[in-house]
């Protein structure tokens, strides 16, 4: 029997990918029309939806559109089809077709948008640019030794205990706990009303704030207390596979204007704006998928002889002030490769309906050579 994939699991599959919580504040990324409870028959993967690619998406009976840029960012007090968004939802609810957006959550991440252009210019040694605070939590917990190996297992699984390139990441103290249940209480061990006291082992691991619910869910499901002791501190600590922007190093240093020159043709364009020359070999880069001159001076702080990224104003080309050359290749154009990210992460998870990358062009800016 054929499974059966909802609109709903696609989202699911979004929101594990790339959570939500990692959305800017300015941002509109989720599910933006359809029903979570429909089924997906098959998808369209767009970087921006248009009025073509809608009709793209009815002519292929896909009804599902999975995009980077949201339709919707800010609120729609009406749908009569005067402006270029209102006849995009109206056309794509009259059609049954649901549109989901993964926006800045996927520029946020590790792997996301930022490590394709990495993977597309083949660096090496890759780092978050600007790794986000704050996402980080710590779990600690109170177990007896014999269902400690149980209960890491679980929690494990749930998401905690990742730390870089290591897994299962955890620490354990041996102890004493102490307690005493009231007359309707079903201790684990011990009795009701007297003071009891028990061997157990603290366990400390951490885990992403998103993943907290299922974390804890995991850790009271495999615990045989009736009652669980646990914890749950937030951290300063830096979430490196969290943040905005990415560096990495060439496989070898090249000279400025061969940079510019592979640039080109990698992206497609006919052209690049970019801050004066240094005149010196481009080994570590700095990129940013979008908008994103305001990690200029992260980039400079990096050591990185170029920082591509695209919607560079004019007087933001004064701003690298001989420190590192800031090119502008384009917004859709740094981009456009996020298409080809969605569907290979799609195709991995889900094999019951078909996934096609959209042949519109939906670039508006055009250039006359």
């Amino acid at each position: 029997m054929t499974e059966r994939v909802t609109i709903s699991d696609v989202v699911s599959w979004a929101e594990a990918l790339a959570p939500a919580v990692l959305q800017e504040s300015y941002d509109n990324a989720g599910l933006q029309t359809g029903d979570p409870l429909q089924e997906v028959t098959a998808a369209l993967i767009t970087l921006d939806v248009t009025e073509p690619v809608v009709d793209e998406a009815i002519g292929q009976g896909a009804n599902l559109i999975i995009a980077h840029h949201p339709v919707i960012f800010g609120g729609i007090k009406k749908l009569t089809g005067t402006s270029p968004v209102e006849r995009i939802l109206l056309k794509a609810i009259r059609n049954n077709i649901a549109i989901l957006a993964v926006h800045t959550n996927i520029d946020n991440v590790a792997g996301g948008v930022n490590s394709m252009i990495a993977r597309k210019l083949d660096l090496q040694n890759c780092s978050i640019l600007r790794a986000q605070r704050g996402r980080l939590r710590k779990l600690v917990t109170f177990v007896p030794p014999a269902y400690l190996e149980k209960i890491r297992t679980a929690v494990f699984s749930a998401g905690a205990g990742n730390i870089g390139n290591y897994d299962q990441c955890g620490f354990t103290t041996p102890g004493k706990g102490s307690f005493r249940g009231n007359d309707k209480s079903h201790p684990f061990t011990g009795e009701p009303g007297k003071p009891h006291e028990e061997p157990e082992v603290r366990f400390e691991t951490i885990f992403p704030a998103w993943l907290e619910k299922q974390v804890v869910d995991a850790l009271l499901q495999s615990h045989p207390y009736e009652e669980v002791a646990y914890d749950i501190y937030s951290l300063e600590n830096i979430h490196p596979l969290t943040g905005s922007g990415i560096t990495g190093e060439l496989p070898r240093p090249v000279d400025e204007l061969q940079f510019l020159e592979t640039l080109k043709e990698v992206f497609r364009i006919p052209v690049i704006r970019h801050s004066p020359l240094l005149g010196k070999p481009v080994g570590k880069i700095a990129v940013c998928g979008g908008a994103g001159s305001f990690l200029l001076k992260d980039a400079i702080a990096s050591g990185s002889r170029f920082f591509i990224t695209g919607d560079i104003k004019y007087h933001q080309f004064f701003e690298p002030d001989g420190k590192i050359v800031m090119a502008d290749i384009g917004h859709y154009e740094s981009e456009q490769f996020t298409k080809e990210l969605l569907l290979d992460l799609l195709i991995k998870k889900f094999h019951t309906f078909a996934v096609r990358l959209s042949e519109v062009d939906t670039n508006p800016v055009n250039y006359h050579m």
